[in-house]
């Protein structure tokens, strides 16, 4: 199927970048080695080294030394970089995506039962409601 925008259909997209996923990756575990990020999110050791790279030189995240091992520390307060997410912080993203996993297949209760989910731009759409 082709559109006018995209040509082509492609399947192979996805929600989040490699930066994202290798942000979560350490934030679901401080001490992860490279290795295992790089198994973890599909990528080679030495993208994931540049992707590290990339997000502390960016301050997102800070490297210590834990005997022979790193420590990674995402930074708080750090926010997105694109201009249409600038103002919010990726912590909200970060405890999205780095909580438990849910199996259900069931709508939780909140959402079921009516609760409205958070809509960070005021005066788009439902009201401002936090979850």
């Amino acid at each position: 199927m082709e559109s006018e925008h995209t040509g082509p259909r492609r399947n192979g997209w996805t929600f989040l970048t490699n930066h994202a996923r290798v942000l979560i990756a350490i934030a679901r575990d401080p001490g992860i080695r490279l290795r295992d990020i790089a198994v973890e999110c599909g990528l080679t050791e030495r993208t994931v080294q540049a992707i590290v790279t990339d997000l502390q030189a960016d301050g997102y995240l800070s490297r210590t030394r834990d005997g022979r091992r790193n420590r990674y520390v995402v930074a708080p307060g750090a926010r997105f970089r694109h201009p249409a997410e600038a103002g919010h912080e990726i912590a909200g993203l970060l405890a999205y995506l780095t909580g438990p996993l849910t199996t259900s297949a069931e709508p939780s209760a909140e959402v079921a039962n009516g609760a409205e989910v958070a809509n960070d731009t005021p005066g788009q759409g439902e009201p401002r409601t936090t979850v």
